[in-house]
């Protein structure tokens, strides 16, 4: 369809507008049709393409011969709208040249900046040799006409609107499909965002370290007559390193501080040995909160041993009793 072209389209622009014109080529020659359409007009899937877009370094003066050569050897002519292509005397001359071609209804204006027909020549987006020329009133695409509340979904309307005019399609039948495609993109980059942020949340969680609280309890029945616990310290070997802390009393917590995160879930083993109790030596899967148990030693208080008798002299068997509270 498009053999005698060279070139899908030429971008004119001036320099201070380089960043829009770099940004709206990639756009527009990476723009993807749908295949229902491509089949329908013989099109490839990336029909806007290839896209002329002017070196930086030409210099003002008359259009080259290079220049004339490639504006006759594309299609159409695409035309950076802003305050500054409006006074670019460079932009002005390659209008005039395509429409000297006969290609005046394939002239496109991409409005980046600024306002057409403002009046006021710091606003004034439009090249004044449009008027000059008496070209047919154009509305060019503009990014920032208020159309949503996110500017960013403006700015894609616009690319869409300039894409339609250029392939001669109705602008409907492609913008619904480019704004699913677009909340599916904006679905999957934010899913993958959760997962960055979550993994990053995950390591940053692994690498904090943490406090470790230990109640300790007495499992034997407790007589407050005895001697409570003296401070005594517990250790804890996490292979790597060990960590101590001190159990102060009975039914308190021992409290390891700025244990390594890695650490959490693991076995590690814990030894104190605390006078009048049988030695603490244990092992277990760590966890932020626990609970250990200690007894006292049977050697050191003794056991004991004594018959029950009924009143006939007959011992009785198996009955539980309780001595200052605690049962035997």
């Amino acid at each position: 369809m498009y053999q005698p072209f060279k070139y899908f389209a030429f971008i004119s622009y001036n320099s201070n507008d380089i960043a829009w014109g770099k940004r709206l080529q990639r756009k527009l020659e990476s723009y993807k049709m749908s295949a229902t359409l491509c089949s329908e007009r013989g099109w490839k899937r990336k029909p806007i393409n290839p896209i002329f877009f002017a070196p930086t370094d030409i210099q003002p003066g008359g259009l080259t011969e290079e220049l004339q050569d490639r504006l006759k050897a594309s299609r159409h002519l695409i035309v950076i709208c802003s305050p500054h292509s409006a006074k670019s005397e460079w932009v002005g001359r390659e209008i005039e040249y395509f429409h000297q071609l006969g290609r005046t209804q394939h002239i496109h204006f991409f409005i980046v900046e600024g306002a057409p027909h403002s009046d006021n020549p710091n606003t004034e987006c439009f090249n004044p040799i449009v008027e000059k020329l008496g070209l047919p009133e154009m509305l060019g695409a503009n990014i920032d006409e208020k159309i949503f509340r996110w500017s960013w979904l403006n700015k894609e309307r616009a690319y869409v609107q300039l894409i339609s005019k250029l392939l001669d399609v109705e602008f409907d039948t492609i913008w619904q499909r480019h704004k699913r495609q677009l909340f599916v993109k904006i679905l999957a980059w934010s899913v993958s965002a959760l997962l960055v942020l979550s993994m990053l949340l995950g390591v940053y969680t692994m690498s904090q370290p943490i406090d470790v609280a230990i109640q300790v309890n007495e499992t034997t029945c407790h007589n407050p007559a005895l001697p409570s616990v003296q401070p005594t310290e517990v250790v804890l070997d996490l292979k790597d390193e060990v960590k101590k802390s001190v159990l102060l009393a009975l039914d308190s917590a021992v409290i390891f501080k700025n244990i390594p995160h890695k650490y959490l879930n693991e076995e590690v083993h814990i030894t104190a040995t605390i006078k009048d109790f049988v030695k603490l030596d244990t092992t277990l899967i760590l966890s932020e909160n626990m609970q250990l148990g200690i007894r006292r030693d049977a050697n050191v208080y003794g056991n004991i041993k004594f018959q029950i008798w009924d009143k006939n002299a007959r011992a009785i068997p198996d009955v539980k009793i309780q001595i200052q509270g605690c049962e035997a």
